[in-house]
């Protein structure tokens, strides 16, 4: 076992040396996403974001384009819309625990998604893709690649996994996010993924937390050392998007997205 973590922290630390390096420079549509304003009122797009391919993933006043990840139809508990805002309803802090997760109703191949999100004290949340919600019909949340949502300094998973992979904005159980990162607790902030084929960033409120790339030796290497080594294939195939029931309330909104070529 020792010898597993040994190599498991190794595989790791390849990955950080990435994240934590400073790109030649961001493609433009990348670029573009990053500093483009956006509109005053939630839940709606600028005339230039229209202009610029982007949709909104969820409209602010329905559950139109989202289902439950093991459900046919919207979760008819633990989800409730309220001013605008995409709620997730506390219940016992368990994973699933309550409406269980949400996904979107299609796949997505190459895009780049924002979504604006704000957590509770303690509260344990994500932003998954390449989901596929037949993948695990047990307990539990749906598989798939995930944007931590997490109280670094209050919920215990931040302690848990390798090199800090299960805090903030790492991917989680795999890449870690570095500690320094630009996060209020009190405030709306902004988690971004952008994958192009077998390339996948995170990004937290403008600034670059993970990089990495998908289908490759060292990407399966990783895999089979972490908690999703059992699922074939995993990060390897498009998927769904998901937000997470984690059984503590977290608040979701301006969800968009741009598919990209």
């Amino acid at each position: 076992m020792k010898k597993l973590s040994v190599a498991f922290a190794v595989l790791c630390a390849s990955f950080m040396a990435v994240n934590t390096a400073c790109s030649s420079g961001e493609t433009d549509e990348l670029g573009a996403a990053l500093n483009m304003k956006v509109s005053d009122k939630d839940n709606t797009l600028t005339r230039k974001e229209k202009k610029n391919g982007w949709t909104l993933l969820w409209d602010g006043q329905t559950t139109e384009g989202w289902r439950g990840a093991k459900l046919p139809n919207f979760p008819e508990r633990g989800w409730r819309i309220e001013d605008g805002i995409l709620k997730v309803e506390a219940a016992n802090g368990a994973e699933s625990g309550n409406g269980g997760d949400i996904v979107t109703d299609r796949n997505y191949h190459n895009f780049i998604l924002k979504v604006d999100f704000k957590i509770t004290e303690g509260a344990n949340s994500g932003i998954k893709y390449f989901v596929d919600p037949d993948m695990n019909q047990g307990e539990g949340s749906a598989i798939g690649c995930e944007f931590q949502i997490l109280d670094d300094l209050r919920h215990p998973d931040a302690k848990l996994g390798v090199k800090g992979n299960r805090t903030l904005a790492s991917l989680y159980d795999l890449i870690p996010a570095p500690e320094d990162k630009p996060f209020d607790i009190h405030e709306w902030n902004t988690a971004l993924v952008y994958v192009q084929d077998n390339h996948v960033e995170h990004w937290l409120n403008g600034v670059k937390m993970v990089e990495y790339e998908r289908n490759t030796q060292e990407w399966n290497a990783l895999v089979a050392y972490s908690k999703y080594k059992n699922w074939p294939d995993f990060g390897n195939r498009d998927g769904r998007i998901l937000l997470q029931d984690h059984g503590n309330e977290v608040w979701f909104k301006n969800i968009k997205i741009k598919e990209l070529q």
